[in-house]
């Protein structure tokens, strides 16, 4: 028999373009269950809600355990009352998600976009915890970030603030997969990597040699390849990944300057496959950035991980119970 916990309980959903995380957490940010499915392949939203339900109904019956609420974050852009604008991942627009789940589950429901959500993690549970001022900086396949000022988190006119992987830092530069040219995403992303190091074979094919044999072809070319090319010596990768770091660090100045954070969370896939970014960064952000925007500032590696979206995205729910009136 499983025992009941009686501390509040909250329900977090981390929803991708194929896959859902749905996942209990306690006041603590402890992970009690954590289920990941993939979602139903027509990605309607009906039948992806639907998933979901299921899910939970599976998991919170297994377990014996109710929750308070549920707090959902999602790849997309969210208005302040839970509408999903557009998600390029799973192609939806302006869908009142927050109504549909409140109305199914009978719960209180928080819909915010999946970086604000992994930021709200790190900060309360993570890499940030008892920090007041940070940025998080998601380096993953895109480029995703969160700020948090004075302890809340910010959201902006149309709650679209935080958008990190799109400050420019090449005017005119390289088309991002938004509508403008030379982003941060589109030079340090995954998919960026992946596009340089493409280009960068096909300009110089001897020295791309053995990234092209550890891909398969110049087309198969990933920042995965990019990073196992790295850890091998590899002089192409090694000047990519040099790239990269001064790239991202173009971009992590212009964040350091504009919103003055004590601590800088550098997370995700990238930096997980190639960790010595941070460091990197570090050096030319203190070079780079302004005397007072650095004279406190830490630069560290996230610490929650995959789990980082789904902690926070309960978190926030959670949170939001517990200021209502």
């Amino acid at each position: 028999m499983v025992q009941k916990i009686d501390e509040p309980l909250t329900l977090g959903v981390d929803l991708g373009g194929t896959k859902v995380n749905v996942a209990l957490v306690d006041a603590n940010g402890r992970l009690l269950f954590a289920h990941k499915s993939p979602i139903h392949a027509s990605k309607e939203p009906e039948r992806v809600i639907a998933d979901i339900l299921t899910a939970i109904d599976r998991r919170l019956s297994k377990t014996g355990q109710e929750a308070k609420a549920l707090g959902i974050g999602i790849a997309a852009q969210v208005d302040l009352k839970g509408v999903v604008h557009g998600s390029p991942n799973l192609g939806w627009r302006n869908f009142p998600l927050k109504q549909k789940l409140e109305k199914q589950i009978g719960l209180p429901v928080v819909v915010t976009n999946d970086v604000n959500a992994a930021t709200w993690g790190e900060w309360r549970y993570g890499a940030g915890r008892g920090v007041d001022n940070l940025a998080v900086l998601f380096v993953g396949t895109g480029i995703g970030g969160g700020i948090i000022t004075g302890g809340n988190l910010l959201a902006g006119c149309t709650n679209s603030g935080g958008e990190l992987g799109h400050i420019t830092i090449v005017y005119d530069g390289r088309k991002c997969h938004c509508p403008n040219k030379g982003c941060l995403e589109a030079y340090a992303g995954g998919w960026a990597i992946a596009e340089r190091a493409q280009d960068a074979v096909r300009t110089a094919p001897k020295e791309g040699q053995h990234l092209a044999s550890l891909a398969g072809s110049v087309e198969k070319i990933t920042a995965v390849t990019v990073s196992r090319a790295y850890r091998e010596g590899d002089l192409l990768a090694r000047r990519l990944v040099e790239d990269t770091g001064r790239y991202l660090s173009a971009g992590v100045v212009s964040i350091v300057n504009a919103f003055n954070p004590c601590l800088l969370v550098l997370g995700g896939g990238v930096i997980e496959g190639i960790p010595e970014l941070i460091q990197m960064v570090k050096d030319i952000t203190r070079n780079r950035a302004l005397e007072a925007a650095v004279e406190k500032l830490e630069i560290v590696k996230a610490a929650l991980g995959v789990d980082a979206g789904v902690i926070g995205a309960a978190a926030l729910a959670q949170d939001s119970v517990d200021k209502a009136p």
